[in-house]
Protein backbone atom coordinates (compact mmCIF):
# COMPACT_ATOMS: atom_id res chain seq x y z
CA UNK A 1 0.00 0.00 0.00
CA UNK A 2 3.06 2.66 0.69
CA UNK A 3 3.63 2.22 -3.15
CA UNK A 4 -0.08 3.30 -4.45
CA UNK A 5 0.07 6.32 -1.66
CA UNK A 6 3.46 7.96 -2.91
CA UNK A 7 1.56 7.43 -6.29
CA UNK A 8 -1.23 9.09 -5.21
CA UNK A 9 0.95 11.72 -3.53
CA UNK A 10 2.83 12.52 -7.08
CA UNK A 11 -0.68 12.31 -8.88
CA UNK A 12 -2.08 14.87 -6.40
CA UNK A 13 1.27 17.29 -7.27
CA UNK A 14 1.26 16.36 -11.07
CA UNK A 15 -2.67 17.29 -10.54
CA UNK A 16 -2.37 20.97 -9.14
CA UNK A 17 -0.44 21.78 -12.35
CA UNK A 18 -3.83 22.13 -14.30
CA UNK A 19 -5.25 24.39 -11.89
CA UNK A 20 -7.37 27.09 -12.81
CA UNK A 21 -6.98 30.20 -10.16
CA UNK A 22 -6.77 33.05 -12.08
CA UNK A 23 -8.18 35.06 -9.09
CA UNK A 24 -6.44 33.12 -6.08
CA UNK A 25 -3.49 32.12 -7.72
CA UNK A 26 -3.63 29.57 -4.95
CA UNK A 27 -3.06 26.36 -6.91
CA UNK A 28 -4.68 22.76 -5.42
CA UNK A 29 -4.50 19.33 -6.89
CA UNK A 30 -6.10 16.01 -5.54
CA UNK A 31 -5.44 12.48 -6.26
CA UNK A 32 -8.61 9.69 -5.39
CA UNK A 33 -7.39 5.99 -4.56
CA UNK A 34 -10.60 4.11 -5.43
CA UNK A 35 -11.38 0.84 -3.47
CA UNK A 36 -10.59 -1.23 -6.54
CA UNK A 37 -6.98 0.89 -7.08
CA UNK A 38 -7.85 2.93 -9.58
CA UNK A 39 -6.77 7.27 -9.65
CA UNK A 40 -8.63 10.24 -10.20
CA UNK A 41 -7.43 13.40 -10.48
CA UNK A 42 -8.73 16.85 -10.20
CA UNK A 43 -7.70 20.56 -9.91
CA UNK A 44 -9.65 23.50 -8.31
CA UNK A 45 -11.55 25.69 -10.83
CA UNK A 46 -11.83 29.48 -10.47
CA UNK A 47 -14.76 31.33 -11.71
CA UNK A 48 -15.35 35.17 -11.72
CA UNK A 49 -18.19 34.39 -9.72
CA UNK A 50 -16.48 33.15 -6.54
CA UNK A 51 -18.89 31.36 -5.65
CA UNK A 52 -18.99 28.79 -8.63
CA UNK A 53 -15.35 27.59 -7.99
CA UNK A 54 -14.72 24.04 -7.68
CA UNK A 55 -11.91 22.75 -5.47
CA UNK A 56 -9.82 19.83 -6.74
CA UNK A 57 -10.78 17.54 -4.05
CA UNK A 58 -14.54 17.95 -5.05
CA UNK A 59 -13.25 17.72 -9.20
CA UNK A 60 -11.65 14.29 -8.18
CA UNK A 61 -14.50 12.47 -6.11
CA UNK A 62 -17.10 14.24 -9.14
CA UNK A 63 -15.30 11.85 -11.47
CA UNK A 64 -14.81 9.07 -9.89
CA UNK A 65 -18.59 8.73 -9.34
CA UNK A 66 -19.30 9.76 -12.44
CA UNK A 67 -17.25 6.89 -13.91
CA UNK A 68 -18.79 4.67 -11.49
CA UNK A 69 -17.17 4.80 -8.21
CA UNK A 70 -18.09 5.76 -4.90
CA UNK A 71 -16.35 3.24 -2.69
CA UNK A 72 -12.70 5.25 -1.86
CA UNK A 73 -9.29 3.93 0.05
CA UNK A 74 -7.84 7.05 0.25
CA UNK A 75 -7.51 11.50 -1.34
CA UNK A 76 -4.39 13.25 -1.36
CA UNK A 77 -4.31 17.18 -1.30
CA UNK A 78 -1.45 19.11 -2.98
CA UNK A 79 -0.66 23.10 -3.15
CA UNK A 80 2.46 25.44 -3.35
CA UNK A 81 2.45 25.87 0.58
CA UNK A 82 5.85 25.38 2.09
CA UNK A 83 5.59 25.07 5.53
CA UNK A 84 1.85 23.90 6.20
CA UNK A 85 0.25 20.95 5.18
CA UNK A 86 -2.59 21.40 2.78
CA UNK A 87 -6.19 20.67 4.24
CA UNK A 88 -9.49 20.44 3.02
CA UNK A 89 -11.93 22.94 3.55
CA UNK A 90 -15.38 22.41 5.25
CA UNK A 91 -17.53 21.93 1.81
CA UNK A 92 -14.99 19.05 0.75
CA UNK A 93 -14.74 17.44 3.95
CA UNK A 94 -18.58 16.76 3.77
CA UNK A 95 -18.58 15.62 0.33
CA UNK A 96 -15.91 13.12 1.01
CA UNK A 97 -18.46 12.22 4.24
CA UNK A 98 -20.56 11.37 1.84
CA UNK A 99 -18.99 8.33 0.81
CA UNK A 100 -18.02 7.09 3.99
CA UNK A 101 -16.19 8.21 7.42
CA UNK A 102 -13.40 5.55 7.37
CA UNK A 103 -10.93 6.24 4.37
CA UNK A 104 -7.83 7.63 4.84
CA UNK A 105 -6.93 11.84 3.55
CA UNK A 106 -3.10 12.70 3.09
CA UNK A 107 -2.37 16.27 3.46
CA UNK A 108 0.63 17.44 1.59
CA UNK A 109 3.53 19.65 0.96
CA UNK A 110 5.37 20.49 -2.20
CA UNK A 111 8.64 18.48 -1.29
CA UNK A 112 5.72 15.28 -0.71
CA UNK A 113 5.84 15.02 3.09
CA UNK A 114 2.39 14.60 4.46
CA UNK A 115 0.00 13.77 7.36
CA UNK A 116 -2.69 11.44 7.45
CA UNK A 117 -5.78 11.72 8.74
CA UNK A 118 -9.39 9.64 8.10
CA UNK A 119 -12.74 11.74 7.18
CA UNK A 120 -13.86 11.09 10.52
CA UNK A 121 -10.86 12.64 12.24
CA UNK A 122 -11.43 15.89 10.07
CA UNK A 123 -15.36 15.93 10.23
CA UNK A 124 -16.20 14.47 13.52
CA UNK A 125 -19.94 14.20 14.66
CA UNK A 126 -20.42 14.50 10.73
CA UNK A 127 -24.12 14.19 9.36
CA UNK A 128 -24.24 11.38 6.56
CA UNK A 129 -26.51 9.59 4.10
CA UNK A 130 -27.30 6.80 7.05
CA UNK A 131 -28.58 9.77 9.24
CA UNK A 132 -31.42 10.74 6.81
CA UNK A 133 -32.96 6.68 7.70
CA UNK A 134 -32.75 7.39 11.78
CA UNK A 135 -36.41 7.81 13.17
CA UNK A 136 -37.95 10.57 13.61
CA UNK A 137 -40.50 12.05 15.74
CA UNK A 138 -43.83 12.72 13.37
CA UNK A 139 -45.21 16.09 13.07
CA UNK A 140 -47.66 17.22 10.61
Amino acid sequence: MEDKIRELIRQSQEAKGQAYCPYSKFRVGAALLTDNDCYFKGCNVENACTNLGVCAERTAITKAVSEGHKTFKAIAIASDMEDKFISPCGACRQVMREFGSKWDVYMTKPDGSHKKMTVDELLPISFGPDDLSVKKINKN
